[in-house]
């Protein structure tokens, strides 16, 4: 049975290049990166120094903090390099990939196991860092038990990958993955698509919510606001959609097989498309293909234009994307641009600006901030955007004074940063949203636990 939850508060931002829908192979990637700054709040403990030869499943490393939440390969071959910062802090972890792949060869997992060896099975099998947590936005605590696990099948963020499409002929990894996930909670697994036809859609062991709106009704934040909130003392975690396809595949065959499908969209793109790719793949191979000039001005970003991640033209795909985007980077400035008719940007003010004009118009925007850091100034533009029930402007203000108790009174254990990315996007104090929201949940972590 399907619950609707129609949200009204958003804003779509239709940008010009988006994904056809046609899969390809990207070119084998020579090198797999791992940074360990994809993983919050984790203090990584080497496992596999330079020159160990691993198969895709074997540790790399585990968190200091909690051994038995383990990171694993997600490719065969040989650690060439790791790089590390200020304090032998681990920056990345370069793995040279063989030719041919070769899997550690978890077994076959028995469905009907009980929530303890299931818990163990993932935590062995390097599957558990894909399960999240709200409250603080990190990877969950196997010590605690869920009142609730959500899984997003609507995908809503700008020019990102359509799950309904990429999740096409994997529904016995996804019905896998979630027969798993509900024996680890006394509650209910949460997943909300679009229509019906998604493959997400016809899942047993779980409640089905039909979502509809604008941005961010995609957001597992915004679906976790409106089904289930989550109050002091309580805990949610979140799954990816394709992460429960890399699961899946580990349960039914025994392979930690980090293969997923990413967007490779943006105006810079002659030809946005699908790739068949592996986590940590590097991103050159897709993006300098595919007619992004090597010289041009240009931002590679691991995931959608709100909320990802600038990469170097060497960089590599983050953890858990799956897209990468390429825009015109943002760095010429126009003349007395503040004062004169706007007609080529997005806006939510009608202030001698049209886009509220043609709502369907895509735009080729760039990184341009069109504006500079000053003041909150208040103006009623971040609740327009804003769905959750929860004041962002007196949010962010209790997280930049640090005051533990209005965090936890206006609602911090339900909320990442993400969900504050429109609320940074329409900003007219050019105010980092997500950087605030991030460093407040990391002082509530530190303080509170």
């Amino acid at each position: 049975m399907s619950k609707d939850i129609k949200i009204k508060k958003g804003l779509d931002i239709k940008l010009v290049g988006e994904a056809e829908k046609s899969v390809e192979q990207a070119i084998i990637s020579n090198f797999c990166t791992i940074r360990p700054e994809d993983f919050h709040s984790v203090i990584p403990k080497l496992v596999a120094k330079e020159g160990s030869t691993l198969k895709a499943g074997d540790v790399i490393f585990y968190d200091k903090s909690n051994e038995a939440i383990k990171f694993v390969s997600p490719v065969s071959g040989t650690v060439t390099e790791v790089l590390r910062g200020p304090k032998r802090r681990i920056d990345a972890i370069k793995i040279q990939a063989d030719k041919t792949q070769s899997y550690k060869d978890f077994g076959k997992f028995n469905m009907n196991s009980d929530a303890a060896t299931t818990k163990a099975h993932l935590l062995a099998s390097g599957c558990w860092p894909f399960i999240k947590q709200r409250p603080y936005d990190v990877i969950a605590n196997p010590e605690k038990s869920p009142k609730a696990i959500f899984i997003s099948g609507y995908a809503t963020a700008p020019l990102t990958a359509d799950l309904d499409f990429v999740l096409q002929g994997k529904e016995a990894q996804l019905q896998a993955a979630v027969t798993a996930l509900s024996n680890l909670t006394e509650g209910q697994v949460h997943i909300s698509v679009a229509s019906n036809n998604s493959p997400l859609a016809s899942m047993n062991d779980a409640t089905i919510h039909n979502v509809s709106g604008p941005h961010p009704a995609g957001n597992v934040g915004t679906q976790i606001n409106k089904i289930d909130p989550v109050n002091k003392g309580e805990v949610v975690w979140t799954v990816n959609a394709q992460d429960l396809v890399v699961m899946g595949e580990l349960l039914l065959t025994g392979q930690f097989n980090a293969e997923r499908i990413v967007a490779l969209a943006g105006s810079s793109v002659k030809k946005p498309r699908y790739f068949k790719t592996r986590i940590g793949s590097e991103v050159a191979t897709m993006v300098y293909d595919n007619g992004v000039e090597k010289d041009g001005d240009d931002r590679i970003i691991s995931g959608n234009v709100l909320s990802g991640k600038q990469l170097k033209p060497d960089g590599a795909l983050g953890y858990y994307d799956t897209l990468i985007t390429v825009i015109p980077e943002g760095d010429d400035y126009e003349f007395f641009g503040w004062n004169k008719p706007v007609f080529d940007k997005i806006s939510t003010s009608r202030a001698l600006t049209f886009s509220w004009l043609n709502p369907k118009k895509k735009y080729d925007l760039n990184t341009n901030t069109n504006g500079e850091h000053r003041a909150f100034v208040t103006t009623g533009t971040y609740e327009e955007v804003f769905p959750l029930d929860i004041y962002p402007m007196q949010i962010l203000k209790a997280c930049m004074y640090e005051d533990l108790d209005e965090m936890e009174a206006l609602g911090m254990y339900e909320v990442a940063p993400e969900d504050f990315a429109l609320t940074e996007f329409v900003c007219v104090s050019k105010q980092p949203h997500q950087d605030i929201i991030r460093k407040g949940l990391d002082l509530m972590l530190k303080e509170i636990g």
